[in-house]
């Protein structure tokens, strides 16, 4: 049986802090691959602030190099608002043998009791809660953690930092970096 962990999220842009994520957990709990499952509208977010063609190859190059890396986009497939309720039953009838793993963290491990459905979701899979920055890893659902090194790196703070004509240099992978900004993807200009 395979054991899957899955990593959803907007990923706008995808982040070291992902990658760290998707291996200290793949490690500690000794999972065959991490899925990388892009949104296309999530449903406690306002909306990408890229397009999802962009999202897709960012994720593609920021996993391209560790082979228990893969994308999944069945979330996009599906477009408009996904609910993890919704990918777990359909990768669970597509996968009947794998079992699988959802990873968050701490920031959503707070959020749980607004999740859909949640308590339907938390019997349909295992949650995996990692450490971030602000954040405990308390809730009253049962769910695994794994300790992994404290990066404190968000999506939003790359966005922001571009905006402003700051460098995100190392906090994406480098293949990344370089896409953002041959597209100039959120207000990249010049040498930033």
């Amino acid at each position: 049986m395979k054991r899957i962990g899955i990593l959803g999220g907007t990923f706008d842009p995808p982040h070291l802090g992902h990658l760290i994520i998707a291996e200290e957990v793949r490690l500690a709990l000794e999972l065959d691959e991490i899925w990388f499952i892009p949104t296309y509208t999530p449903p406690h977010k306002d909306d990408a602030k890229t397009e999802v063609h962009d999202r897709i190859k960012m994720i593609e190059l920021a996993i391209e190099t560790n082979p228990y890396f893969k994308i999944s986009t069945i979330e996009i497939k599906r477009s408009g608002k996904s609910y993890t309720i919704d990918t777990m039953k359909e990768l669970t009838t597509l996968h009947p043998d794998y079992e699988f793993y959802f990873l968050i963290g701490a920031d959503m491990v707070e959020y749980l009791p607004k999740w859909h459905r949640i308590d339907e979701l938390i019997k349909l899979v295992p949650f995996v809660g990692v450490k971030r920055s602000g954040y405990k890893l308390a809730t009253d659902y049962n769910i695994l953690t794994v300790n992994i090194p404290l990066i404190d790196i968000s999506s939003t703070e790359i966005r922001n930092r571009l905006q402003n004509k700051r460098s995100a240099k190392y906090l994406v992978p480098e293949r990344v970096y370089a896409y953002i900004r041959g597209e100039r993807l959120y207000g990249f200009e010049g040498s930033n």
